[in-house]
């Protein structure tokens, strides 16, 4: 009996070492995998793309290229907007004190920039020089940077702010709202024919005001004046909309 028993309790030994050889390992690289995966970081010109493109200093306009609308900045004004905001720079930790050159050229071959082109490149009938600004544009066969009449489109989607949140919440009730007019009372149906037909009224008022002015300047001075902006065009934004200015074409 005696020998048994010192039989039972060499066994519960050997195996309570078992265990803790086995358990070792497995908690020592239970504890080492969180160590080992770590968050990937983001890349420090992607990082600079986007605080760049998110400054309201650097002027930029929206463009259709290859059926798509971009937003693109020109080649001198981004040499410009970098001589002004130094500290734009440190975000790129050690290559800030590289030339603008090298710095867009990076951005070009990360495909977070696209070197365009203007698609009209003659001077149309009635200007003297082409516009500062074109709103169709192609892909440059070179892709290189360049000032002289260099346009550069973003390629990466912007972040979305709080207002495009807050719409991508609204749309849908909108639309709800537009399904169930059939059964709106009466007076919330007089409501919203009248509102609408004030909307458009005022839409046709301004593109006849603007047509108004333009044949009076072109008759009197033979210049092309538009005021305000054109609210046909594809390429307008929201913001253009709502400000009103002069537009001078030479």
């Amino acid at each position: 009996m005696a020998g048994k028993g010192a039989k039972a309790t060499a066994t519960k030994s050997a195996d309570k070492d078992k265990g803790k050889k086995a358990g070792g390992p497995v908690s020592r690289s239970s504890r080492a995998a969180p160590q080992e995966k770590s968050a990937p970081k983001k890349d420090v010109y992607q990082l600079f793309a986007e605080k760049v493109r998110d400054n309201k200093q650097l002027e930029s306009r929206w463009a259709i290229m290859q059926e798509t609308r971009v937003e693109y900045f020109r080649g001198k004004d981004f040499t410009t907007f970098i001589k002004n905001n130094p500290e734009v720079r440190e975000i790129l930790g050690p290559d800030k004190d590289l030339e603008v050159e090298d710095i867009v050229n990076t951005l070009l071959t990360k495909n977070l920039v696209i070197r365009c082109d203007r698609v009209m490149k003659t001077v149309r009938p009635g200007k003297k020089k082409l516009s500062s600004w074109p709103a169709h544009l192609e892909i440059h066969n070179e892709q290189v940077f360049t000032e002289n009449d260099g346009f550069f489109a973003w390629m990466f989607l912007k972040r979305r702010t709080l207002w495009q949140t807050i719409l991508s919440f609204v749309w849908p009730l909108f639309a709800l709202a537009v399904c169930l007019f059939p059964v709106y009372p009466y007076q919330c149906k007089i409501l919203v024919l009248y509102s609408c037909a004030g909307a458009l009224l005022f839409i046709v008022s301004i593109l006849l005001l603007r047509a108004a002015i333009f044949g009076i300047l072109w008759v009197l001075l033979g210049k092309r004046v538009w005021f305000f902006p054109n609210i046909n065009a594809e390429e307008t934004t929201f913001r253009e909309l709502v400000r009103f200015c002069w537009q001078f074409l030479e």
